[in-house]
Order: structure tokens, then C-alpha cells, then sequence
């Protein structure tokens, strides 16, 4: 059974940063991409995903605040999130995935609060 392990959330000020890490039990190659979402009282939305071979896509709210970077040799993706404003305020959800099928993480809060 595929595990996606996150850690890295907490309470930070408006303007802050934050880097949350998803440790994959597999290899993180075998999915197609591997990435981060999130979901505040909206829908669940795109925050970043990286597929195998490096192309990374950003949600347009966080593009040019947000990087991604995977280490392989750890299968962990992580998701630096600098300049923080209260709406990225958000349970956020690392996801990896094959054909037809999702593999979801339990997911880690962010609040962006002064």
C-alpha cells in the first residue's frame, strides 16, 4: 500500500515561510507526478506538482512565492512556501499518482495568522 507521509505545517505570520515535506514509500519514479495540494473551505486546488522528468506546474495563486524540489535518493517532495498571506491558509495534501488511480497523504494545516 502506497504512503505519503507529510510534516512541515504550523501557525506563521503573514509574509513568513513555511517547507513542508512528503515522504513517498515508493519510488517516487514510478508515479507520474507527485505534488502538493490544498483545500480550505473551497474545493481542493492545485498547489504544485513535478512529474518524472522534472517539469514542475504551480497554481496560479501561489507562482512566484511557492518552489518545489524532490530529492530521489529520499522519494521526498518539498514544497518551500515563502511570502505567506493569510489565504494559503489551508489543509495541505501530498499527492502521488499512476494511471486511474490517486494516493492521497492525511494532510498538514497551514494557517498564516498574525
Amino acid at each position: 500500500q502506497v504512503q505519503l507521509v507529510e510534516s512541515g505545517g504550523g501557525l506563521v505570520q503573514p509574509g513568513g515561510s513555511l517547507r513542508l515535506s512528503c515522504v513517498v514509500s515508493e519510488n517516487i519514479f514510478d508515479f507520474n507526478t507527485v505534488g502538493w495540494f490544498r483545500q480550505a473551505p473551497k474545493e481542493r486546488e492545485l498547489v504544485a506538482t513535478i512529474d518524472r522528468n522534472g517539469r514542475i506546474q504551480f497554481g496560479d495563486s501561489v507562482k512566484g512565492r511557492f518552489t518545489l524540489s524532490r530529492d530521489n535518493a529520499q522519494n521526498t517532495v518539498y514544497l518551500q512556501m515563502n511570502s505567506l498571506k493569510p489565504e494559503d491558509t489551508a489543509v495541505y495534501y501530498c499527492r502521488a499518482d499512476i494511471p486511474y488511480r490517486f494516493y492521497w497523504g492525511q494532510g498538514t494545516q497551514v494557517t498564516v495568522s498574525s
